[in-house]
């Protein structure tokens, strides 16, 4: 595979400069840092979540993971994390557990952990196992300035942030 035509489109549009590289397969987040041999904190990651009968994306780094009940004081009481079954139907040209973590080029809201937008280049899933699109600070900047801020998630340990998949 290669980077989503959806988000292609979309990056194409923005004018937004960026980099596709290629990687071995990975089945999670922190293995693709790994594989890549960058930080989780500059891999940005997408978790779907089901709210007011919708869905939206929180997007943080691959070395985190998410307080729900975080979320929950920012969003309200209402919001969850998607059922594996509700999220392929949402991205229709990515394989199963490679969500982009920009929800507009999929009509998805966003709420992007303030931990990810210190850092001075951003990765994320292209939309398959083996791809990663690469950005400045900058170009990430400017695709999130639409979406809510704020905290929610907590620096894994090292030595845990591989077990985790399909991050």
């Amino acid at each position: 595979m290669s980077i989503a035509p959806t988000l292609q489109r979309y990056l194409t549009a923005e004018n937004i400069q960026y980099d596709v590289i290629p990687h071995d397969p990975t089945m999670s987040s922190a293995r693709t840092a790994e594989a890549c041999r960058i930080s989780g904190d500059c891999l940005a990651k997408a978790i779907v979540l089901r709210r007011d009968a919708g869905y939206m994306l929180a997007v943080l780094p691959a070395s985190h993971h998410l307080r729900i009940s975080d979320l929950r004081n920012q969003l309200g009481d209402d919001v969850e994390m998607a059922k594996e079954a509700e999220i392929d139907p949402l991205f229709p040209d990515c394989a199963h557990g490679a969500v982009p973590p920009l929800g507009h080029c999929y009509a998805l809201p966003l709420v992007v952990d303030d931990s990810i937008e210190v850092q001075p280049e951003i990765y994320m899933e292209g939309g398959d196992h083996e791809t990663l699109v690469h950005m400045s600070h900058a170009q990430f900047a400017h695709l999130m300035a639409n979406a809510r801020h704020g905290r929610f998630s907590e620096k894994l340990p090292s030595c845990v942030s591989s077990s985790i998949v399909w991050g």
